[in-house]
């Protein structure tokens, strides 16, 4: 038997390897949205309109989405032609070297329009990461579990992306809660930046000793791995593709609270008047509920299927988004708190804990990686740039929450729509056979370690 055959399934080392990487992933994009709602509207663009400037700046945030489709396209070849190991090292140093140079970028009043140009590119270079990350470490930690608990050890992805947007505020916090106005827009802001290096190293040293699945490994030892993984996807697996495409504009309602949300309660213009420190507060306590939540919901899925969770935490958001806008056009900072913790807390987390393995359900090995980053990414797109589209809602005037209400509610009917109409039963297959062809599962190879 050759090397290629005997790897063990390693799912506790591949699950912390996706949970470190998907926290520096998300910890860097979490700290860009919150510092484009609050400090780069006033030090990337030019003086004399603060709402344009506003608008222009989340506009920044949602770049990197625009980038995200191409890398898919790109890291989902690279991942399912070379492995998964190669894609989750390489997004993970690229994140880390973007994020810091962002933190060292001159401003506008500085060199003038050079410095959005610069902030922009950068941006770009974080979506291109971003396209591979999730992808790569969902299919990692779904080849290295257990058939019966894949759901519990792929949602270490979307649990690390949590701690990530935990570690973001509470950068900022002491940043904002220290310096004076003049401190944070000079130096102040690139603190949070900077502090990324220190992440990467941790993450680059867990994931660089992480071994390739053994389902790679066995569909590579028996020439299974299609030198033109795109084509197979596209010629016998586009429905799945284009199911994770719709399902995945749910996380329009992450944005619209990690973003969107920060910059509503907290600007002059809209006159509401909630402190930055209660909503940075907020992002905190919601996503430390969440890291807990996520594994719970996932154990569920394990036991009654992937589509009950999912639907139910959709529906879920539907209801909580609307409430926790409504709460913040008001002004009640008790409501705030406790429809923002319900929603990014408990009801976001149920479709969050479960998308991984039930994306990852609807491929074979050969070309999983390429379809959950394309099918997300282009569907990711659109969210990236809700908090702009928010704005634009908005109009300036806080009465008009309950369009940004409706735009997202109207996103997550189409996610329910995609993944109730999905496949049921995943969990039960074997995961040598998830995806497969029918005339394909009888000779599809055994990993070693592979439950039988």
């Amino acid at each position: 038997m050759t090397e290629n055959t005997t790897v063990q399934r390693t799912p506790r080392k591949a699950a912390l390897a996706a949970w470190s990487g998907s926290a520096l992933e998300y910890y860097d994009l979490a700290i860009y949205g919150t510092a484009a709602a609050l400090v780069f509207p006033k030090i990337f663009f030019p003086e004399g309109n603060q709402a344009v400037a506003t608008v222009a700046s989340l506009a920044t945030f949602g770049v990197a989405y625009v980038a995200r489709p191409f890398g898919s396209v790109l890291m989902g070849h690279i991942g399912d032609r070379f492995g998964r190991k190669l894609i989750l090292v390489g997004t993970l140093l690229l994140m880390g070297v973007s994020t810091f140079l962002i933190g060292c970028l001159p401003t506008y009043g500085q060199v003038g329009m050079i410095a959005p140009i610069l902030l922009v590119v950068l941006r770009l270079l974080q979506g291109l990461s971003a396209a591979g990350e999730q992808a790569g470490a969902n299919s990692m930690s779904f080849e290295h579990a257990p058939d019966d608990r894949r759901g519990f050890f792929t949602s270490w992805t979307l649990s690390g992306t949590q701690g990530g947007q935990v570690l973001a505020p509470l950068m900022f916090l002491p940043v904002i809660a220290l310096l004076s106005e003049e401190q944070l827009q000079s130096w102040g802001w690139r603190v949070p930046f900077w502090i990324s290096a220190v992440i990467v190293l941790v993450g680059f040293l867990i994931r660089r000793s992480l071994d390739e699945t053994p389902e790679f490994h066995a569909g590579k030892a028996h020439d299974e791995a299609p030198k033109a993984p795109l084509a197979v996807l596209f010629r016998h697996h586009w429905t799945g593709v284009l199911r994770v495409f719709f399902a995945a504009f749910i996380a329009m309602v992450n944005t619209a609270f990690q973003v969107f949300a920060l910059n509503f309660a907290t600007a002059d213009e809209y006159g509401i008047g909630i402190s930055d420190t209660t909503m940075l507060w907020l992002a905190i306590v919601a996503n430390i509920i969440a890291v807990g939540t996520i594994p719970m919901w996932a154990l569920l899925s394990d036991r009654i299927g992937r589509k009950p969770v999912f639907v139910s935490g959709l529906i879920g958001s539907a209801v909580m988004v609307t409430a926790f806008l409504w709460s913040i056009s008001r002004g009640d900072v008790p409501l705030v708190l406790i429809t923002g913790i319900l929603l990014a807390g408990v009801v976001y987390s149920m479709p969050n804990a479960v998308w991984p393995a039930t994306y990852a359900e609807y491929f074979p090995t050969s070309v999983r990686l390429s379809g959950m980053a394309i099918g997300t990414q282009f569907g990711f797109a659109l969210a990236g740039f809700t908090p702009a589209i928010a704005g634009s809602l908005m109009d300036g005037n806080a009465d008009n929450w309950y369009r940004v209400a409706l735009f997202c509610v109207g996103a997550v009917a189409i996610s329910l729509i995609a993944v109730a109409t999905g496949p049921s039963g995943t969990h039960k297959i074997p995961t040598r056979e998830i995806g497969l062809l029918p005339h394909d599962r009888n000779t599809a190879p055994v990993p070693a370690g592979a439950a039988s």
